[in-house]
């Protein structure tokens, strides 16, 4: 099967020297990059043409690093689907339903109607690809017998803030796959949190049967509402620099994002809360034996980082997906049965979703529990916020209408159904 790596890459060339043997010299004006995602082909080749449009990426500087990596595993499904069918994936004959494209996107729509796929990961992936094929296009790296998709002009009408009506122009294919948003109120990625109960399930086998580190990463994001993101970038450094919160006693402000070495998204500044007993669960693992072992093996500009692998190397993203990823097996082996389809970023979902019950049971007005949750869950805007209020509406309206249902289906009980036939046959 195709595999994808993460790999340290240093940048060389070759000098114009006419009398002299070529040799590669390093680029010192360069920075190397960590973890450059390349795919490689199950015969161990690497796939030349999908490596170097990520190196080309990650080089100009014009896109951060993990928008890259998440690129790539779009383009790692494509790798995979067509060794599986065994495909070439510049295979583009006469007819459109042989195209690699075509069948790429039924395989994604399938997986949507069967529930493996968000519609939204579907759409993105059907995206990315595109934006691959046309970089090889350009670059002559495939050379199709027939048209790989049919480009198409769309026109969006705008208003700007003095209400004048402009178009904006948008390049699509008939190869684009429809985002359509899930039936019901959900949250951020349209995910739903757990349970108060499932939850507590969750965290008891983690802290049972999976590793410290996966364990304290899920308690992380379920006490704090910190992104996966920012979990593998927390230091040994940065628990030192939490402070008591003013407001709220046993619980601390740890500063995240820029100047602090812990990632955000859209490198939004801001602080997590973190109750007292978890930062001191974080801080005696910073010190414990089996961290400290793993970090002798650390590269010197690394051994900082408070979350590392076995091999002394900083968890990433998609390493935590895969321990979550065979998680969800071990758990749904034991009869979890809500486990099936869950994922990191829910441990973030049940938090903002609690914190704002709590506020607003707590006496905050709409407003005010608003801000509360937005600083707290680091939100760029308050739109995102918007839809936890949104949300603990919905779920109270069908709570009540489904007591309300129930009690009319209980009262039906009472119903003298004889004498009402009775009375309609007279």
């Amino acid at each position: 099967m195709a595999r994808l790596e993460y790999i340290y890459y240093e940048f060389f060339d070759v000098p114009p020297e006419p009398h002299d043997e070529p040799a590669w010299v390093k680029l010192e004006n360069k920075k190397p990059i960590e973890g450059l995602p390349q795919i490689y082909w199950a015969n161990g080749e690497g796939w030349y043409e999908a490596n170097t449009w990520a190196l080309s990426r990650l080089a100009s500087n014009e896109l951060d690093a993990e928008t890259i990596k998440r690129n790539m595993k779009h383009i790692f499904r494509l790798a995979e689907f067509t060794e599986e069918v065994g495909i070439d994936w510049r295979h583009f004959p006469t007819r459109i339903e042989d195209q690699v494209l075509r069948r790429f996107r039924k395989h994604l729509v399938a997986a949507v109607d069967s529930g493996e796929l968000e519609s939204s990961t579907a759409s993105n992936c059907m995206s990315t690809c595109i934006q691959f094929y046309r970089f090889a296009a350009i670059h002559k790296l495939v050379g199709p017998e027939a048209p790989m998709w049919e480009d198409r002009k769309v026109i969006l009408p705008l208003y700007d803030p003095s209400g004048f009506k402009r178009l904006m122009v948008r390049t699509t294919t008939n190869l684009s796959i429809p985002n359509r948003k899930r039936a019901g109120c959900t949250l951020e990625d349209g995910l739903l949190p757990l349970s108060r109960e499932h939850m507590i399930e969750l965290l008891a086998h983690a802290a049972l049967r999976e590793s410290v580190e996966l364990s304290l990463m899920l308690s992380i994001g379920f006490f704090t509402g910190a992104r996966l993101g920012s979990i593998v970038t927390l230091t040994v450094s940065s628990l030192q620099t939490a402070r008591p919160d003013p407001r709220i006693p046993k619980v601390y402000l740890l500063p995240v994002g820029p100047g602090t070495d812990v990632s955000t998204k859209s490198s939004v500044s801001g602080d997590l809360m973190v109750p007292e007993a978890l930062l001191t669960d974080l801080r005696l693992y910073a010190t414990s034996t089996n961290r400290l072992l793993r970090e002798v093996k650390a590269p010197p500009d690394q051994k900082d980082v408070l979350f590392l692998t076995r091999g002394g190397r900083p968890y990433t993203v998609g390493t935590v997906d895969k321990l979550v990823e065979g998680m969800r097996t071990h758990t749904v082996a034991r009869g979890m049965h809500f486990m099936k389809r869950f994922r990191f970023h829910q441990s973030r979902a049940t938090f903002g979703t609690w914190m704002m019950e709590m506020a607003l049971e707590c006496g905050a007005t709409p407003a005010a529990a608003i801000g509360f949750v937005r600083d707290a869950m680091l939100h760029k805007d308050e739109r995102a916020t918007w839809t936890y209020i949104k949300f603990r509406d919905n779920v109270r309206a069908k709570q009540e209408a489904a007591n309300e249902f129930s009690k009319a289906f209980a009262s039906l009980k009472t119903v003298n159904w004889k004498e009402l036939n009775e009375r309609a046959a007279a």
